[in-house]
């Protein structure tokens, strides 16, 4: 499914949003031009483990978790995650503010990138070492921080969605049920990659997902539910 468009718009100018994507653009074309780039600066789950006895400060681990956040690895890669930044990473940001939105988004990614870790590290045993020597790219365990966010703060909008289904159909669906649907098929594919690796990162989606949803009232007051007002029974004396 491809969304197109949601029914939600923005009142102020999604700057923070738009710099991420012009930023994930620009360093695109910095690896196209340096395809060296992603093997020296992107962030490895082996990383975390002793490097000849050593282990690697903090900051640097930082650095490269930042760096894995805005490289990808193709055209059709990048393309796919900020098209679904584009759509639903400016109504958070228009609910969360620039600044906060920028935090959040950059801590879903962490947490992409530790749950992506913590995984290949327990599933060694199954996978072999060399699975924690690939490095991580992409932007989509951040980006699924933003789907989480906007899950939570956006439950009646809807969404223009592509569906290739014998032919191509072009509906409009709650993104509730947009959202969840992406969600469940993320935690499969994950559940399903177990013992055999696999070249795209379910659970750093999972985690970023996980993440945004957890810590969202962190970054902005969520509506309180209405009480239901009390049932006042219809009685008549005869």
């Amino acid at each position: 499914m491809l969304p197109l468009r949601d029914n939600i718009s923005h009142r102020r100018v999604p700057w923070v949003n738009y710099g991420i994507i012009g930023a994930c653009v620009g360093m695109y074309l910095y690896q196209v031009a340096d395809p060296s780039l992603v093997e020296r600066l992107a962030f490895r789950p082996s990383f975390v483990l002793p490097q000849d006895g050593v282990h690697l400060p903090v900051a640097q681990l930082l650095l490269a978790a930042t760096a894995t956040m805005f490289m990808h690895g193709g055209l059709a890669h990048l393309l796919g995650n900020m098209w679904f930044l584009w759509i639903f990473g400016d109504n958070v940001e228009d609910r969360m503010g620039p600044m906060r939105f920028l935090v959040f988004y950059v801590i879903c990614g962490f947490a992409a990138t530790a749950a992506h870790t913590g995984i290949a590290l327990l599933s060694t045993g199954l996978t072999g070492p060399g699975e924690l020597a690939i490095p991580m790219v992409g932007a989509s365990g951040a980006i699924a921080g933003v789907l989480a966010a906007y899950l939570r703060m956006f439950p009646k909008a809807r969404v223009l969605t592509l569906i290739p289904f014998v032919f191509l159909m072009v509906v409009e669906i709650p993104a509730v049920a947009f959202i969840v649907f992406w969600f469940i098929l993320q935690l499969l594919y994950g559940l399903s990659s177990l013992g055999g690796g696999s070249g795209v990162a379910f659970w750093a989606h999972v985690g970023g997902f996980a993440a945004g949803y957890a810590m969202l009232r962190l970054f902005v007051p969520l509506p309180r539910r209405r009480p239901r007002p009390p049932r006042v029974l219809d009685m008549r004396w005869e």
